[in-house]
């Protein structure tokens, strides 16, 4: 149990200045990975203090009481906290936001008391070790899950409102039972968060452009290291250890695509050898503090055919009408128009398509609003708003099945438009080492 109630915070009021993104469209700088004291760089106690307020302001504007987050993105954004990329798929931490207190952390072992030295902006006494199981490794019955869902309860009701809904952004079913248990109303708190995380800070932008910066480099690394002989996955070892040599804390994933295998896109990558004149893209997704690249990049090796090059030229067709149609006050229907049908690029329908023509936010999660696909947007458009940031991606594959095209352009949202912040060239088909 809960020895002691936390005391209030000092910011329970959302400042004005918490929560404005401070915006400066006449530049969007990509420092270094590291801080200095000789120019303004990432203020990290300001990107903390906006989470948090775009957090609380999110909570007040739902009929919630209280948020419950065991996504370790969500967790970051509402603590500044994080214990590495293995925790991701453990379920071994978790965090409590009311409207009345401050954000409670719950995290695996001695985690909690490091957070008590080192992250002073976490009142001490709202850091807790706790353990939930471990995905079912400890069972229900030994009683984990109950202790944890009766301190969850402690926390709500000292902060007033254990009679008010909880949102819960993913958990575990034997945690949603015992929180029912107790008399609490578990709902969804995955869109609470979204809204949330939807505006990106000036803060946010700088680390979502410095994360892009080092996969311009990576690309440029690929365009000379690619040649027959060296398979897709020495690719993707390459660009692996570049990226964490440069700073990245997690390489979730880079696809490397090349030959036949480009059409359909498997998703994947494999130790396929690359020939002379194969077509090849890739796709890297890395977090450089946090935040999340979504890159993609199209190479022939040595020489291309028309068919390469007619399949280049319609992708980035496609790509350059739906980034002329960015601006605050668009609608995602308008931009995924600038897509093609399905069944125009050899499709049967929009699901199986999906995410072939697409455009998708990007922040601690490589998957935030908006989202921009026929699939739903057609139906259920959104509004685009100044300081979002996404990624729009095309695909066309190349007539004769022996490739296909690949591009994708990261943007910010400015005052005036799309500003692309993926920079290694993609105006023209590269041809890597050329014959």
């Amino acid at each position: 149990m809960l020895k002691k109630p936390a005391a209030l915070s000092e910011r329970l009021e959302i400042l004005p200045d918490d929560i404005d993104p401070k915006h400066d469209w006449t530049r969007l700088n990509a420092h270094g990975v590291m801080n200095v004291d000789f120019e303004e760089r990432v203020d990290f106690r300001r990107l903390h203090r906006y989470r948090l307020g775009r957090a609380r302001q999110a909570l007040r504007n739902s009929d919630l009481g209280a948020l419950l987050c065991f996504d370790n993105n969500n967790i970051r954004y509402i603590t500044s906290t994080m214990i590495g990329e293995w925790s991701r798929d453990k379920f071994c931490r978790y965090t409590v936001l009311t409207g009345n207190g401050e954000p409670h952390l719950w995290d695996f072992g001695s985690a909690a008391a490091h957070h008590r030295i080192y992250a002073p902006w976490l009142q001490p006494v709202c850091c807790h070790a706790g353990n939930v199981g471990l995905r079912g490794t400890i069972p229900p019955d030994q009683g984990l899950v109950k202790r944890a869902a009766q301190e969850i309860h402690d926390v709500l009701r000292e902060q007033g409102v254990a009679n008010m809904p909880v949102g819960v952004d993913v958990i575990e079913p034997p945690m949603m039972f015992e929180l029912q248990k107790l008399g609490i109303d578990v709902r969804d708190g995955q869109q609470v968060m979204l809204d949330a995380r939807e505006v990106k800070s000036r803060d946010e932008i700088m680390l979502l452009n410095t994360a892009a910066a080092m996969v311009d480099g990576v690309y440029h690394d690929i365009y000379e290291a690619l040649k027959p002989g060296v398979r897709e996955s020495d690719i993707v070892a390459m660009a692996s250890k570049r990226l964490f040599e440069m700073g990245s804390d997690d390489v979730e994933a880079i696809n490397a695509v090349a030959g036949e295998r480009c059409a359909p896109h498997p998703h994947n990558f494999t130790d396929r050898i690359i020939r002379p004149g194969d077509q090849a893209f890739f796709d890297i997704i890395q977090a450089y503090m946090g935040y999340r690249t979504c890159y993609y990049r199209t190479f022939n090796v040595g020489k291309a055919t028309p068919a390469h090059h007619d399949a280049y030229r319609k992708a980035r067709e496609w790509m350059d009408e739906a980034l002329s149609r960015v601006r605050p006050g668009a609608s995602t229907d308008h931009i995924a128009a600038a897509f093609p049908k399905a069944e125009e690029f050899g499709f049967p329908n929009e699901m199986e398509a999906f995410a072939l023509q697409f455009g998708h936010g990007l922040g601690v999660a490589l998957h935030e609003r908006p989202i921009i696909s026929r699939l739903v947007s057609m139906d259920h458009p959104m509004e685009i708003k100044e300081g979002m940031v996404f990624a729009l991606e095309t695909y066309c594959p190349a007539k004769d099945g022996s490739g296909a095209a690949r591009i994708e352009e990261e943007v910010v949202v400015t005052a005036d438009g799309a500003k692309v912040i993926t920079l290694f060239p993609a105006e023209e088909l590269p041809i890597a080492n050329r014959y």
